[in-house]
């Protein structure tokens, strides 16, 4: 009974939404309107909020006569991913793509109280409009709530590769930035129907920008580390379309949100925000096509029914279209805004616009060429690492060369000897720790040291900012640590995002370039040694899971200060599915890790044994997360929550 519950209220949300979405668009002038429409995503998103709470409640309690249980689950699952598998497939992604797509709508009806009326009921409208589009793909071509009859006794079990605490996290996570680049996305359409677009709008965007980049940012690095620990190849990033996928959103939503800082402090860069607003979440949309179409072969793809990937390319093509559309019909209306020399604050960001536009712009032809190329010709060719490597390096070099410089320059004209000079040390410390690293490394000659010296500047250069805002070595070092702890939560979460990103730059290069790698056959009681590490082999023995059996290893790791670990590599098979996966051994010294894999039993009775010792890998999360709690930071600043000021109560004069 649940489960018809849940299927009346998500097709209740629908009818409600295209009602919604209607009479928003027909009737936004309206001020007596908004009300309605804002309770109206408030009941969207507790509608859509049920039928969601019906199929979870369906998983955990192994009710296989929903066909999607049937289909995904297994009554022997870990509770966990009993729940995780109600998202570990297409129809059930898609109810949890709209739930959240319907908590930002609920989320701008209820925090946007300030907004004027007339820009408040387009937003929600077009977030309605977005929302039942989804809800009916989802209904008609994707139905979640399917039963069977008769009831089968056990599931067909989840993909074993999903059965992972990283199921439970990165997909909302993703999603949740994902799909609140709509939210941009109706304010760049809502300011195009009204003509209200200026420096308030832009603050009104923002930390809704912020918010979806953060979320974003925290997804990617969670897919990352969970296909570095989980599928057992050792690498963190290996340029697939479903990576880049989520990657072309991140760098234009980076851009948006550098290109509304200059909208809201100068009034310039109008038509490149509302641009970059509309492409944002557009390559959002091309993400879920590419997944959901049947075009890529991936780990990371829902793959089934092509029909499907036609429905979500007309929906891409309404929706971006119809937002080109208006924009090539509203641009002419609109002014450029503020003029700025090219030595400033602006026009560093301008620059830092164009070159993350541009990487992204690369990542998208080396990810759709192939494809394309195949649909037109037949011909099949693989676009790999060696291309994104080099075409984003070359780009994203200069960016890193020249992003601490931004801060140091003043709005509108800018003195860049002076903001050079005041980075110098910087500089210099950067330089000697990328010699160092050149020097340490066995002064081999590759690209490896100049990576370096770019992390280095990068993250140092955020420091330099902090220093200079508290006059360090100016002036006393108490007086310093106050200006320091009274700095603004905007310098500091600048700061610490720049600095996050200069440490991941480390660890990038680190990992890359000096990473150890070892592939053997080991019998009990042999060892092999890889970067100073001996690793001891013990045997494999047998252990039995919830619902899998697992051969287990033994290693005894002697690292090379002398100290002893035990890690355990497994290759496991699932009962009902029957398929193998391996959960490899990572074991951290530091910044540093060593990675063991177990590998296929010979029949000598050795084992396959995979080693790899990665200096420094860590730093490409640990940066990460400095980013995201960058995001964070900046959203608890009063003034972005507030968006804008309510009216003064008029005062009413005593007599």
């Amino acid at each position: 009974m649940g489960i018809e519950l849940g299927h009346f209220a998500f097709s209740l949300a629908f009818a409600l939404a295209t009602v919604s979405a209607l009479a928003g668009l027909l009737l936004w002038r309206r001020a007596a309107l908004t009300p309605y429409l804002q309770q109206a995503s408030i009941i969207q998103f507790l509608l859509v909020g049920a039928a969601f709470a019906s199929l979870i409640q369906a998983f955990i309690v192994s009710d296989f006569s929903l066909k999607l249980a049937k289909e995904h689950s297994f009554s022997a699952q870990p509770l966990l991913f009993k729940i995780t598998a109600v998202w570990g497939n297409h129809e059930g992604s898609m109810v949890l793509w709209v739930l959240i797509l319907v908590i930002m709508g609920a989320a701008v009806a209820a925090f946007g109280r300030n907004l004027p009326r007339d820009l408040l009921s387009l937003v929600l409208a077009i977030q309605s409009l977005i929302a039942a589009a989804f809800l009916g793909f989802t209904l008609f071509t994707s139905n979640p709530f399917l039963r069977l009859d008769p009831a089968p006794f056990e599931g067909a079990d989840l993909n074993p590769i999903l059965q992972d605490i990283g199921l439970a996290i990165h997909p909302p996570l993703l999603y949740a930035g994902y799909v609140g680049f709509s939210v941009c996305f109706s304010f760049a359409a809502a300011a195009l129907i009204s003509g209200r677009l200026d420096a308030a709008w832009a603050r009104w965007v923002r930390p809704w920008t912020l918010l979806s980049w953060t979320f974003l940012t925290l997804g990617i690095a969670m897919g990352s580390y969970w296909a570095y620990y989980e599928l057992g190849w050792g690498g963190w990033w290996f340029w697939d379309p479903v990576e880049n996928a989520s990657f072309m959103p991140w760098l234009a939503g980076t851009a948006l949100l550098h290109s509304a800082l200059v909208m809201e402090k100068r009034s310039a860069l109008k038509i490149w925000t509302v641009f970059l607003a509309i492409i944002t979440f557009s390559l959002s949309l091309l993400g879920t096509f590419m997944v959901r179409s049947g075009i890529l072969t991936s780990v990371h793809a829902f793959a089934t029914d092509p029909t499907r990937g036609v429905v979500i390319l007309i929906l891409l093509s309404l929706f971006i279209g119809g937002a080109f559309a208006l924009f090539a019909a509203r641009v002419g209306t609109l002014r450029a805004g503020g003029l700025f020399a090219p030595i400033s604050r602006e026009g560093a960001l301008i620059l830092n616009n164009l070159l993350l536009a541009s990487s992204a712009a690369a990542v998208l032809v080396g990810t759709l060429y192939p494809l394309i190329l195949d649909a037109l010709t037949g011909e099949t060719i693989s676009v790999g690492a060696p291309f994104f490597n080099l075409t984003f390096g070359a780009i994203m070099a200069p960016l890193l060369v020249v992003l601490p410089l931004g801060p140091f320059l003043s709005w509108k004209r800018a003195d860049f000897l002076g903001a050079a000079q005041r980075l110098a040390w910087a500089a210099g410390l950067a330089l000697f720790f990328a010699i160092l690293a050149f020097a340490l490394t066995g002064a081999s000659v590759s690209l490896a040291p100049l990576g370096l010296l770019l992390g280095f500047w990068v993250a140092l250069g955020a420091l330099a900012e902090l220093a200079d805002r508290a006059h360090l070595f100016r002036t006393t070092i108490m007086t310093s640590l106050r200006r320091l702890i009274g700095l603004p939560k905007s310098a500091w979460s600048s700061a610490l995002a720049h600095f996050g990103l200069g440490v991941s730059v480390i660890g990038i290069v680190a990992a890359t370039a000096w990473q150890a790698e070892e592939i053997t056959t080991l019998a009990p009681g042999s060892s092999v040694t890889i970067d100073g590490y001996t690793v001891d082999f013990g045997g494999v023995t047998q252990q039995q899971g919830p619902n899998y059996a697992a051969d287990v290893a033994s290693f005894t790791i002697t690292a090379p200060d002398g100290g002893k670990r035990i890690a355990n590599p497994e290759r496991r098979a699932y009962t009902a599915s029957g398929m193998p996966t391996t959960e490899a051994a990572i074991e951290t010294y530091g910044f540093s890790q060593l990675y063991l894999q177990l590998g296929e039993p010979q029949t000598d009775g050795k084992s396959v044994v995979r080693i790899w010792y990665k200096p420094f890998v860590t730093l490409i999360w640990i940066g990460t997360l400095f980013m995201a709690a960058a995001g964070f930071l900046s959203l608890s600043n009063r003034r972005l929550r507030v968006g804008a000021p309510r009216p003064a109560r008029t005062r009413v004069a005593t007599e």
